[in-house]
């Protein structure tokens, strides 16, 4: 009987290692697997930094030149300002200038109105006149 169960420890101890010996083989395999994985990853994380690197560098390079340009066009946009301000003073005074007109030209319509039509007809007796002494 001693000899049986000396058996069965001896079978169930090289299940045990045969077992143990399939984890380890599936173990080492994985491992493996993930260090070329690992090595993989690790290569393409350097392209990409290299090509990070070099569109940074582009990207300061771009950035810049816009900067240079916006220098250049700066003194454009403060004389564009200035403009701007001066028309509207001039569009200020223009708008002044009407309302004292259209103030007064209520007052003085009529006599407006008399200056026109006399130099209306000065220049319609004018023109008679000339066309009298081109024909005689």
């Amino acid at each position: 009987m001693g000899n049986i169960a000396l058996m069965i420890i001896a079978v169930a101890f090289a299940l045990l290692v045969i077992f143990i010996i399939v984890v380890l083989v599936k173990v080492s395999k994985t491992m493996t697997e993930v260090n070329r994985s690992i090595k993989l990853v690790s290569s393409d994380v350097d392209v990409l930094m290299h090509q990070a690197d070099s569109l940074m560098g582009k990207a300061n390079t771009l950035l810049d030149d816009v900067n240079g340009k916006v220098a250049t066009i700066d003194p454009l946009f403060t004389a564009v300002a200035d403009l701007s301000e001066s028309v509207s003073a001039v569009n200020a005074s223009t708008r002044n200038l009407v309302g004292r007109f259209s103030r007064s030209g209520r007052r003085n319509a009529r006599s407006t109105a008399a200056v026109v039509a006399a130099k209306q007809a000065k220049k319609f007796f004018t023109k008679k006149e000339k066309v009298e002494k081109e024909v005689v």
